[in-house]
């Protein structure tokens, strides 16, 4: 089955290929351009970045609700477990961890990660391969050289690239990363959430590299020729 990608808006998303569907940072509940409601999500897994609320949003309820797997960097699924979150795979960057739909590898982030005051461990990006399509997660992060090394590495079809400035890369650094990285398509976001964070992605414009804007709800699904394996 080909699949399938939703952007919540901000930095989330739900991936779905066949009976598989995988959320990335579900945060519903207070982001204001957010179509979808916590309620309205039907997922079997859960990846998060980092424990900043924005990121790690309504996993709880999420998880809860569909009895859904979460994986996330050791220090959060601590916190997620004793929330009452039951199924928990714990990782950090550099490691992977095998799926039934494919898997999941964590990879560096240049952030901070916490919520309520309670550090959550080290922030990550994340790779996630599901129905043949291998996405890069950056996460929130600064420019960092080795983007290049896991594009070399992890040869991502797509990578969603965070650009609103001032606690992630702006629109030019985040250019850049796409040049390091060179997915066949880059998605900007973490952009025109808030005021605070830049509001259009017209300076996103990686050389050699399609850039695919979505609108907060907007389902897309990639081509063929939308994998990097077609160069």
């Amino acid at each position: 089955m080909p699949l399938e990608i939703t952007w919540f808006g901000h930095a989330g998303f739900l991936l779905q290929a066949g009976a598989h569907a995988v959320a990335i940072d579900p945060f519903l509940t207070g982001n204001p351009v957010a179509k979808q409601r916590p309620q309205d999500i039907r997922c079997g897994h859960i990846v998060l970045t980092h424990g900043h609320a924005d990121h790690l949003g309504d996993t709880v309820a999420i998880a809860k609700a569909n009895r859904a797997t979460v994986y996330a960097a050791f220090e959060i699924t601590e916190y997620l477990g004793q929330q009452g979150v039951e199924k928990l795979e714990p990782g950090n960057p550099g490691g992977k961890i095998k799926t039934d739909f494919g898997f999941v590898a964590f990879t560096p982030a240049f952030h901070s990660s916490s919520y309520d005051g309670r550090y959550l461990g080290m922030p990550c990006g994340v790779i996630v391969n599901l129905g043949g399509v291998t996405l890069y997660h950056c996460g929130d992060t600064a420019l960092f050289s080795d983007m290049k090394l896991l594009g070399e590495i992890y040869k991502p079809d797509i990578a969603c690239i965070p650009i609103g400035d001032r606690f992630t890369m702006g629109p030019e650094l985040g250019a850049k990363a796409a040049e390091f990285i060179r997915p066949k398509v880059a998605i900007p976001i973490h952009y025109k959430t808030w005021p605070l964070l830049v509001q259009d992605a017209s300076a996103f414009r990686p050389q050699g590299v399609e850039v695919k804007l979505l609108d907060p709800g907007e389902t897309w699904t990639p081509s063929p020729a939308d994998r990097r394996s077609s160069l």
